[in-house]
């Protein structure tokens, strides 16, 4: 349903032709067949180890693409915004291999996708879905077409978490959670047996303009979803957490915005420890936004920061409670005439006097804790900030 678009460049034209039709069942499963060694290419045996593959190796995709349409994220644009499932059978097969394997220690590290709860989740007309042009099925709100059935989801956890070998099943995937909070069966079975201790989340911000730009559900539907993890987990018997991802210089985001999230995470006794700003990455809209200064959605102007000098004062903001923080944090009060969050109170973010350490090099301000330790804060979450800009 997109248009070619040709662009006129110098004697030359630049054309991207429209995406391929989503993939079908069929195709999925026959692409997962195929026998692959889940392992890294021999030609890497020489760099030692890898990392990342030591966190995703015993993984298992289960389906692609994403209908979120959040802006600084192009998994739409390169998987579709159409979900392409696996079945349930091409799974299980997989699944049960892994489980066979000698070096498997029984832990299926994530059953997932871009979004952790897409699994079958399409336009329940499809003759509609292949003219629709909307962004986002869920912004700004859920499409009342969109099927959001977690049944084949459910099933499927409670198939693979049955098969002999395995131990534990975690979904490290993110939760959308304007989809889960839809389903009390789906969040039961969830904490029940899906969470190693924390689970991932992308509120991103609280701020309702900036999350408007984001095309992100608003604050309340995040409290709402920590209300009925925290309630889920306590009736399993289970300590759990939430590991929220926040993200700052956002476009749209401001000092003032900034200073709401800081409220936002010192009312609840929040304390992220991993932050980052935000990347402009190529094909996402809100790089569109962050170089033209324009929301192209809607042809409205669009504050952004992009110099350092801008962009330092929102993460140190994120981690105001920092003592190598608070000269930033204090200056970016007072230029906003915030000084009433200066000072002993319980809503204040910083204390009068800098605490100790609070002298450091001028202008060095943000960064974050190395390590992938993460601060609990009230009311049963455990906080850290999003480390990867294009994760839903």
């Amino acid at each position: 349903n997109a248009r070619r678009l040709v662009q006129p460049h110098g004697d030359r034209s630049v054309v991207i032709n429209p995406p391929p039709l989503p993939l079908t069942e069929a195709v999925m499963d026959a692409v997962h067949d195929l026998p692959y060694t889940r392992k890294p290419h021999p030609s890497y045996d020489a760099i030692g180890p890898i990392p990342a593959w030591q966190t995703i190796k015993d993984s298992v995709q289960i389906m692609r693409g994403c209908f979120g349409g959040c802006t600084f994220c192009s998994i739409t644009l390169h998987q579709g915004r159409a979900i392409q499932s696996r079945s349930q059978a091409s799974v299980m097969k997989e699944v049960k291999a892994l489980a066979k394997d000698p070096d498997f220690k029984g832990h299926v590290s994530d059953l997932g996708g871009p979004t952790a709860n897409m699994y079958r989740m399409r336009c329940s007309k499809p003759e509609v879905e292949a003219i629709c042009r909307r962004l986002s099925c869920v912004d700004p709100k859920v499409c009342k077409l969109l099927d959001t059935s977690h049944t084949p989801l459910i099933q499927l956890m409670k198939e693979t978490r049955e098969v002999p070998g395995i131990k534990k099943i975690n979904i490290a995937s993110g939760i959308r959670m304007d989809l889960a909070r839809k389903s009390p069966g789906y969040m039961k079975d969830l904490v029940e047996h899906h969470v190693g201790g924390h689970l991932k989340v992308a509120p991103e911000h609280v701020s309702d303009s900036v999350l408007a730009l984001m095309k992100k559900p608003a604050q309340h539907t995040f409290e709402e979803f920590g209300e009925r993890f925290k309630e889920a987990s306590r009736k399993a018997g289970k300590d759990q957490y939430l590991v929220p991802y926040f993200i700052a210089s956002h476009p749209g985001s401001g000092i003032e915005e900034m200073v709401e999230l800081a409220q936002f995470l010192k009312k609840n006794g929040y304390r992220p420890e991993q932050v980052q700003d935000f990347i402009p990455a190529p094909m996402d809209i809100a790089t569109c936004m962050f170089y033209t200064g324009i929301d192209p959605t809607t042809m409205k102007p669009v504050k952004v920061a992009r110099n350092p000098s801008d962009r330092a004062p929102q993460r140190a903001l994120l981690q105001f409670f920092m003592p190598e923080n608070y000269r930033s944090v204090r200056q970016s009060l007072e230029k906003i005439g915030r000084e009433d969050l200066i000072g002993d109170g319980p809503e204040c973010l910083i204390p009068e006097n800098p605490p100790k350490g609070a002298y450091m090099k001028k202008g060095k301000a943000g960064g974050g804790a190395k390590g992938r330790n993460r601060g609990k804060g009230q009311g049963g979450y455990r906080w850290a900030a999003r480390r990867d800009s294009n994760r839903d």
